[in-house]
């Protein structure tokens, strides 16, 4: 299964953006953006190495959450596995 990241552009160089998640600094390629334009402090949604769509901030901010979320919910059920040496399904 393929995901998709959504990222802010820190730095373009020519058809390539510099993007963060996080603390992970990430090259997408704009190839596939021709009819957008991007700037730095615009948010990208990345998949493969390529910037595939922008967002707006608050829809990428709300999609951060929701990875942050997702994080949350995995180190607790890999707590509990710990705890009770038990696989959580």
């Amino acid at each position: 299964m393929c995901i998709s990241i959504p990222a802010r552009v820190d730095k373009i160089e020519k058809e390539t953006a510099v993007c963060t998640v996080g603390t992970s600094s990430y090259n997408a390629s704009l190839e596939l953006l021709v009819h957008e334009e991007v700037h730095v402090g615009d948010y990208v949604l990345i998949h493969t190495g390529f910037a595939i769509q922008k967002l707006d901030a608050e829809e990428a901010e709300a999609s951060l959450k929701t990875f942050d979320e997702f994080k949350a919910l995995n180190n607790a059920l890999d707590e509990e596995e710990k705890i009770t040496k038990k696989r959580v399904y």
